[in-house]
């Protein structure tokens, strides 16, 4: 199937719609003088600014897939996560004549690769059926016909994210993950820069939570003092003061939050509106593509209890390359290495079931694979590990009667629109003019950005964050913005979409502006995360059904961590122990199904 082909098939799927351009044409714009500007009140000086780094080019191969230990496995989380419920024990090895299911898995994004890893290390047999011609879920990416590795989005991964990196322990790929300064840097139009700076050291001591985020909060020039005490009065009065001491009736505290917004919440305990618009919004809208007005104080407060009780929570780290080669295909080895099978191309188009004899529904088997290939497929367990969109279609009709199961309609994604813009020079490096052009030695933000006075609320350099696959030979910067609330965009052409992106990179950066866009890439989804509005927790299903054989999993599906990547890992886990769980009983019903087939 050419490239072409391959962008076409992916389009027709969930809503999602890609495209991709090269031109050489410079972008009519004058650069202007990097003069440094005065800092009243805090504010970050050009010259002075210190969270630019100089990027070393990347070694020529990807770090040895070094095998973990079952200890080397656990010591990445134990010791840091801040709930059980974030972190479920290690599930004992297989006693002697436990149960080994077959396993069919439809979807093969984070949720199904971590189901199935869980179970093919307790011996189970699995099979992963794909639709895509390529795994990973909303963290998939691809080269395109001229080499250009293309993401549906922009992926960074917390401190907190304990559930994936234990995934990754187990690939032998934490390697690839880069740590980047413990600061969260806002960048405003004119090269106005300012940080959210979590480092705190007296001497050569490092001081950690509650105390680093305190001073972060105090410290940042981003928002004016008043701002800055309001802040505290709403933080102070908040659940995350009772996670310090106890972190499960913090998290009850937080969880009975889920029917109000951050916003209702956020100001009705002191909060200001205006450090709502310069930090939180922006935040907001890189966690969970709503602002402080539409998103659950229970989202945002999970967030905050995490990054105020543990010190590394906040830490941000990138890939450091591209998900397909550094995340998604050593997984994939790890999978296949222990005899689970993935199927791409062969997507789910029925779930074929019977009524038992107490009248629940029981899958016999899945329709599966293109039109002129289907073919049905049947298993002992069945596990669905879509997003909301690909759950509705999927499920049959008839199972609304379960409100389980009718629930999940209650849900919607959102939409989102990722760019990608590639320059042919270092669109962030604000400090010296002359390496602005010089394509042999990057420079620039080495981190995840934010903003508040664009339509993309984050973004990245990816030739800087992410440079074994990015940073490419006499090539600049590739900039990678997501655009949130993607609504009012969705309905323009893509063309319009990149030029505009590239408008505002300029209004943000001055070094941008004497700069040529020489590719562009743009990907819009219509339903990508879950819409975590207020009231919308009470509707996410558990992983155990009605139906006995018959699984879920996905970072919508209950768990008390966010929409995420971490969710959707956390998610696969909880669904491989719920299926343990019942494995002797559904052992006996598929032995059943199977008698009477004959």
């Amino acid at each position: 199937q050419s490239q072409a082909q391959q962008h076409t098939a992916m389009a027709s799927l969930q809503g999602t719609q890609v495209h991709h351009n090269c031109t050489g044409q410079r972008r009519r714009a004058t650069a202007a003088p990097l003069t440094q500007r005065p800092s009243p009140g805090g504010r970050v000086g050009r010259r002075n600014l210190a969270v630019h780094a100089v990027v070393a080019a990347p070694p020529t191969a990807r770090p040895v897939n070094v095998k973990r230990t079952a200890q080397d496995v656990s010591s990445v989380a134990l010791k840091d996560a801040p709930l059980k419920s974030l972190y479920p024990d290690e599930p004992s090895p297989p006693a002697p004549g436990a149960p080994r299911l077959k396993v069919a898995i439809v979807g093969g994004g984070l949720a199904g690769l971590s189901t199935a890893v869980e179970l093919l290390d307790q011996g189970y047999e699995v099979d992963i059926y794909e639709g895509r011609p390529f795994i990973g879920g909303k963290v998939a990416s691809w080269k395109d016909k001229d080499g250009n590795h293309v993401e549906l989005g922009l992926h960074v991964f917390f401190g907190c994210y304990h559930n994936l990196f234990r995934l990754m322990a187990k690939s032998g790929v934490l390697e690839n993950l880069l740590v980047k300064d413990h600061t969260h840097t806002f960048c405003n139009n004119d090269g106005d820069v300012r940080e959210l700076d979590f480092r705190f050291n007296i001497g050569d001591t490092k001081i950690g939570a509650p105390f680093h985020g305190l001073k972060a909060f105090f410290t940042t020039p981003q928002l004016s003092p008043i701002d800055k005490a309001a802040n505290a009065l709403a933080l102070g009065t908040s659940p995350i003061v009772r996670s310090l001491i106890d972190p499960e009736g913090g998290m009850r505290d937080i969880r009975a939050l889920d029917n109000v917004s951050f916003a209702e919440w956020f100001t009705s305990h002191g909060g200001s509106v205006d450090s709502m618009k310069r930090m939180w919004d922006p935040i907001a809208y890189a966690l969970g593509f709503l602002d402080c007005k539409d998103i659950s104080a229970r989202c945002m407060l999970t967030i905050f209890q995490f990054f105020a009780t543990k010190t590394d929570a906040s830490v941000l780290r990138m890939l450091s390359g591209s998900p397909a080669e550094r995340l998604l295909k050593p997984i994939t080895e790890y999978v296949e290495a222990r005899g689970g099978r993935i199927h791409l191309r062969e997507g789910c188009k029925e779930v074929m079931y019977e009524a038992g004899p107490d009248g629940k529904p029981r899958v016999i088997g899945l329709r599966v694979g293109p039109e002129a290939h289907e073919r049905v497929v049947t298993a002992d367990v069945y596990v669905a590990a879509l997003d909301v969109p690909g759950a509705k279609k999927l499920l049959p009709q008839e199972w609304r009667k379960f409100p389980q199961f009718d629930n999940i309609y209650k849900l919607v994604g959102v939409p989102v629109i990722t760019v990608q813009l590639r320059y042919d020079g270092w669109v962030t490096e604000m400090q010296d003019q002359a390496k602005v052009r010089d394509l042999k030695s990057p420079a620039g933000i080495d981190n995840l950005l934010y903003s508040a006075d664009t339509f993309f609320s984050c973004f990245a350099d990816l030739a800087l964050v992410s440079p074994q696959d990015y940073l490419l030979e006499g090539k600049g910067s590739l900039m990678q913005c997501v655009i949130t609330p993607a609504s009012p965009y969705m309905p323009w052409t893509n063309e319009r979409i990149a030029e505009e992106t590239a408008k505002q990179v300029r209004q943000l950066f001055p070094s941008a502006r004497g700069l040529t866009c020489t590719w562009h890439s743009v990907v819009k989804i219509a339903q990508s995360l879950y819409l975590e509005a207020p009231g919308m927790d009470r509707w996410r299903p558990d992983q155990a059904t009605p139906v006995p054989n018959f699984f879920l999993a996905g970072s919508y599906t209950k768990q008390d961590y966010i929409d995420s990547m971490e969710g959707a890992t956390l998610s696969g886990r909880q669904c491989a122990a719920a299926i343990l769980k019942v494995a002797p009983a559904v052992q006996k019903l598929s032995k059943e199904l199977a008698a009477a087939r004959v």
